[in-house]
């Protein structure tokens, strides 16, 4: 798989994932945020709770599958990313912040999504 058909399919992924959290009350922030040092896929709000997403996906549940993606070094780029968003966006500074995966499996156009909320710490 090329490069631009990577591209689209991690298109539909997070537009996917970012549509099933907002079936479930989340609202979506941002998409896409890059830094020099990491990205976050999608920022999204739980209520009070400032919520950055990682969206894994694989073909198929080999390995472990998508969730099992997020390796240790992912999880210190993501906090990474994440302070660097939290320090550009002070009037959310002061929430409470959760890192969610969803895990996205199979066809890249209706994925199965595991959502699995607070799924690391930024400690």
């Amino acid at each position: 798989m090329g490069a631009d058909a990577r591209h689209l399919t991690g298109a539909a992924v997070e537009a996917a994932a970012a549509r099933h959290l907002a079936s479930r009350g989340l609202v979506l922030l941002d998409a896409n945020v890059r830094y020099v040092d990491g990205e976050l896929d999608l920022v999204m709000r739980d209520g009070d709770t400032l919520v950055f997403v990682e969206v894994r996906y694989r073909a198929s549940d080999d390995f472990g599958g998508a969730a099992a993606s997020v390796t240790p070094a992912k999880q210190r780029r993501l906090v990474r990313a994440a302070t660097r968003y939290l320090a550009s966006h002070p009037s959310l500074a002061a929430l409470p912040c959760r890192f969610d995966v969803v895990g996205a499996e199979g066809d890249a156009d209706a994925p199965t999504l595991t959502w699995l909320r607070a799924a690391f710490d930024a400690g």
